[in-house]
């Protein structure tokens, strides 16, 4: 029950997790599938069970810029687009294959409603998600190229390992021959 795996931690009661569980729908995607175009309504946010996803957009230049990264027990969407009801303003790419499990925001609005509990818990993910962008904000102005890798390594370690070195680059603002040159400067301390 995937409920009992996502709510961990959370007293409630076995009809409370048959609830939550039926409101989500598992799905399955391979690496390469772009699961959210920029343009496109939003109609899910998504439970990463297994895997690796990334959020990104591309500037005037045609240039990838990479938000975010989900991997197992994160959530991803293209928030903005979630909660207003818009068009997505970046795009979700699968960068291995994934297993997920979405539901729309009518579908999180009457868990809210019957699972108080989860309101509470979804309200604490986001004031932490909200925290960890402000941080990213003020170390892409602040920290050096290496000290914003040695960052997302803490805060992604198994990505470092199993995606591109261009993702990792376009995530820390940088080239992918800088990125190169840090690893190489690390390797040798």
């Amino acid at each position: 029950m995937i409920a009992r795996k996502i709510f961990k931690g959370l007293d409630l009661s076995k009809e409370e997790f048959d609830l939550i569980s039926s409101n989500f729908e598992q799905v399955s995607y391979r690496k390469g599938d772009i699961i959210l175009k920029i343009g496109e309504e939003v109609p899910y946010q998504y439970y990463v069970e297994d895997g690796c996803l990334r959020t990104f957009f591309e500037d005037k230049k045609g240039k990838e810029h990479t938000l975010q990264f989900a991997v197992k027990d994160w959530w991803i969407s293209d928030y903005t687009a979630f909660i207003n009801s818009r068009v997505a303003i970046m795009n979700i790419e699968c960068i291995q294959d994934v297993i997920l499990h979405r539901m729309t925001y009518e579908q999180l609005e009457s868990i809210y409603r019957e699972v108080p509990k989860v309101e509470s818990f979804f309200r604490r993910k986001l004031e932490r998600a909200f925290a960890s962008f402000q941080n990213r904000i003020l170390s892409n102005l602040a920290d050096s190229a290496q000290e914003r890798y040695l960052s997302f390594l803490k805060t992604y370690p198994e990505v470092d390992r199993n995606v591109k070195n261009y993702h990792i680059a376009s995530y820390l603002g940088i080239t992918t021959e800088t990125l190169s040159r840090i690893r190489k400067r690390l390797a040798g301390e």
